[in-house]
């Protein structure tokens, strides 16, 4: 009986400290979560360079009210092309959406995929996107909350054949990822293929396709590099480029309080479209490194040849501003504003990429096999009496009360009875067995020093206040200690000379 009284006084106890328990939980629990959904990979700058980290900004700045929980590669369902609806709808709280996969529905962002209008530079082309958005294009995103607007990286022309001049586009064959895109391709000689991006390695091995218009991004993850290996860019001006548009469904964002909505104000506008912009510039720029090291030639077209390929694909933008005119808006204010913000923003710097301390630099450089001591320390290993030694030597006197400064201090000399017994002074070899053997360099100076024979030794130099420096001549006799010799410099390769075209 009192077992049983016990079993039921515990259960009571828990059973009323159980609400206390879940309030706490949910009290530590997010109060709002918003599922973020987009097209690419979770291995993909976009996603672990851009959406993740401004999700966890969004979340460190709400104090942990706010947690957004990221879906990529279309796990949500559906296809990329309805993305925007899916915002709209609330099936997802918040879409990274490319405007160009529903060709003439977002006809003015449209307007920065026209040839030649973006910048080479996602980071340029991001800021004056997000300035023309605010101004420009609210009506056409009115169904949905825009957080930011923004443009991926320049669209290279990458092919087996160096292409300098538009003569040798002719009859090629080309895949392109938007409308505009494909219309310049077509001004400029070629043919325009369009077709999802991850077909492009079978289309270029079974010869549908002789190159892509594409940025730089997808050249690692679809292994374009080991298919196409020239590559041709344009100064200042892009040839083509893909807009994005990070937005919210509005009854998501209207749900927040005061406070967290100005924390996702805080996270929207220029500060994200520059994140964007500089994710993209970044992703673009090592990539290029990446193609220029393995050996493969990247043309660069300088402004005055690129103007040649601008008037070739005038015709393109002319049919962009008719079709504007025919929807009552005037396209050739649009593009004037759009080329003022492109000028107001083409001095921001270019963004550096994250410094990862390299072992080099948190760890110690290469030692000589033998310690080096000062003089003095010399001096009193020198005279000390080994405890193990044959013949009952008297001590030897110590060094006066008054310390003599270390620059003044002579260097102890061992005498011929205590040289067999006393341990070897403790100084550089400078025999001439070791004299060729030069020092090990600090790993940080061996990748940029050329291969070249060992340099003739020198004596090292005593310290400050010595009579003369140590020799070979002066020195005791001892058994010399094997030195491993160095490992030879690895020397990168020399990086190909980008070529400049001027035409």
């Amino acid at each position: 009986m009192r077992v049983a009284r016990r079993t039921f006084l515990a259960s009571t106890m828990a059973s009323l400290a159980a609400p206390a328990v879940l309030r706490l939980a949910f009290a530590d629990a997010a109060q709002y979560a918003l599922k973020l959904h987009h097209s690419f990979s979770s291995v993909s700058s976009v996603h672990d360079k851009f959406l993740a980290p401004w999700s966890r900004q969004v979340e460190a700045q709400s104090g942990g009210r706010i947690r957004i929980d990221l879906y990529p590669s279309m796990q949500l369902g559906g296809a990329p092309a309805q993305l925007f609806d899916q915002a709209r709808d609330g099936i997802a709280d918040i879409v990274l959406a490319a405007p160009s996969t529903t060709p003439g529905r977002f006809p003015k962002i449209e307007m920065f995929e026209l040839p030649f209008v973006p910048s080479r530079r996602a980071l340029v082309s991001s800021k004056a996107i997000e300035d023309f958005g605010h101004a420009n294009l609210m009506d056409e995103f009115r169904d949905v909350h825009p957080i930011c607007f923004s443009c991926s990286d320049r669209g290279v022309v990458h092919s087996n054949r160096p292409i300098h001049t538009i003569e040798e586009m002719h009859d090629l064959r080309l895949h392109v990822q938007t409308r505009f895109a494909g219309d310049a391709v077509h001004a400029l000689g070629a043919a325009a293929v369009p077709m999802p991006s991850a077909q492009l390695p079978l289309a270029i091995t079974r010869h549908v396709i002789d190159g892509c218009v594409d940025p730089w991004q997808l050249v690692p993850a679809l292994k374009l590099n080991d298919l196409l290996k020239a590559h041709t860019e344009f100064a200042d001006s892009s040839l083509s480029s893909t807009t994005f548009v990070l937005a919210m469904n509005k009854a998501s964002y209207d749900r927040l309080p005061r406070e967290l909505k100005a924390v996702i104000d805080a996270n929207s506008g220029q500060p994200t479209a520059g994140m964007a912009g500089a994710m993209w510039d970044l992703q673009a720029a090592a990539v290029a490194d990446m193609v220029a090291q393995r050996g493969d030639p990247i043309t660069t077209l300088l402004p005055e040849a690129v103007a040649h390929w601008r008037k070739a694909t005038e015709p393109v933008i002319d049919a962009w501003q008719k079709s504007m005119k025919e929807q009552k808006t005037d396209g050739g204010k649009l593009l004037a504003s759009a080329h003022a913000l492109m000028a107001k923003y083409v001095n921001e710097p270019e963004p550096q990429p994250a410094q990862v301390p390299q072992p080099e630099q948190v760890s110690e450089p290469a030692q000589p096999s033998q310690p080096q001591l000062p003089a003095q320390a010399k001096a009193d290993v020198n005279t000390m009496p080994k405890p193990d030694a044959p013949s009952p030597a008297p001590a030897r006197p110590v060094a006066p009360a008054a310390p003599t400064p270390m620059a003044a201090r002579p260097v102890a000399t061992p005498t011929a009875s205590a040289a067999p017994h006393a341990p070897a002074p403790m100084k550089p070899l400078t025999s001439p067995a070791h004299a060729a053997t030069p020092m090990k360099p600090p790993r940080a100076q061996m990748a940029s020093s050329p291969v070249a024979s060992p340099a003739p030794a020198t004596v090292p130099s005593a310290p400050a206040g010595n009579p003369a420096p140590v020799t070979a001549s002066s020195a005791p006799v001892v058994n010399p200690v094997p030195v491993p010799a160095p490992a030879a410099p690895v020397v990168k390769p020399p990086l190909p000379k980008t070529l400049d075209i001027p035409l």
